[in-house]
């Protein structure tokens, strides 16, 4: 994994997140996918959230305080309203945010400094298990937004 590939995959990523989210209210972002799951509101602030990794090994500061962070991490209680939401465009803008910093983080790395061990994987596996994690949550974004009656994104 070179650091050009990691920077397209996450360029891809903020892409198809950005198509997912386009158009959609603090509501629609609220809708609650029927027999369980999280609303798009809890996946697109987690995907955020997890992003906090992805800057920790870049090197860069977080968009996120932990107390947020851990409010999204994995089984963390689902979004149920208003009151326990996040404003939706404040994720939005909270994950490009993240992503011109992941942009910043890359462009000072190497692909041998992606070949250093971290504990027993390299940086390179730890950053590519991350961008495929936040790319599986955006799918699901895409299948939210469809639940939020929006045309599908990406065809």
């Amino acid at each position: 994994m070179s650091v050009r590939q990691l920077e397209r995959l996450f360029e891809i990523d903020a892409y198809a997140f950005g198509v997912n989210v386009k158009g959609l209210s603090h509501e629609d972002s609220l809708v609650q996918p029927p027999g369980g799951g999280n609303c798009l509101n809890w996946v697109a602030a987690h995907i955020v959230a997890s992003r906090t990794a992805v800057l920790s090994l870049l090197g860069e500061e977080p968009v996120w305080d932990q107390a947020r962070v851990d409010r999204f991490k994995r089984g963390s209680r689902p979004v149920s309203d208003q009151g326990d939401s996040v404003p939706f465009d404040t994720i939005v803008a909270d994950f490009h945010r993240s992503q011109e910093r992941i942009k910043a983080g890359l462009a000072r790395a190497t692909d041998e400094g992606l070949e250093q061990k971290r504990g027993e994987d390299t940086l390179a596996d730890k950053l590519h298990f991350l961008q495929f994690h936040e790319a599986y949550h955006i799918g699901q974004a895409g299948l939210l937004r469809r639940m939020a009656g929006k045309e599908c994104a990406i065809p």
